[in-house]
């Protein structure tokens, strides 16, 4: 396990568990972060208490992630363009 990987596993337990703890992460951190207990859990040689407290980081990191992702999706926008080809403004990307 890198240094990395380890520091988050660390910070998964002693971090708080709610959104508070997970308002400041940016995505890259959370994700990492998140992945270090995804492979801590997998490992299967963590007592059942901190399994469960790393499991209840992993929830909040995954919908802190989810709804940065949200956040990111509604800014993307595709340029309009219009009768002669030229770029006429922007509108929200359809990805429906």
């Amino acid at each position: 396990m890198s240094a990395a990987r380890s520091d988050a596993s660390r910070a998964a337990v002693s971090a708080p568990a709610g959104p508070a703890g997970t308002a400041d992460l940016p995505f890259e951190k959370a994700l990492e972060e998140l992945e270090g207990i995804v492979q801590r859990l997998e490992q299967g040689n963590v007592p059942l208490d901190e399994s469960v407290a790393i499991y209840e980081r992993g929830e909040a990191l995954k919908r802190h992630c989810e709804t940065l992702l949200q956040r990111a999706e509604a800014r993307i926008q595709r340029i309009t363009l219009g009768a002669d080809g030229r770029a006429a403004g922007t509108a929200p990307l359809d990805v429906a």
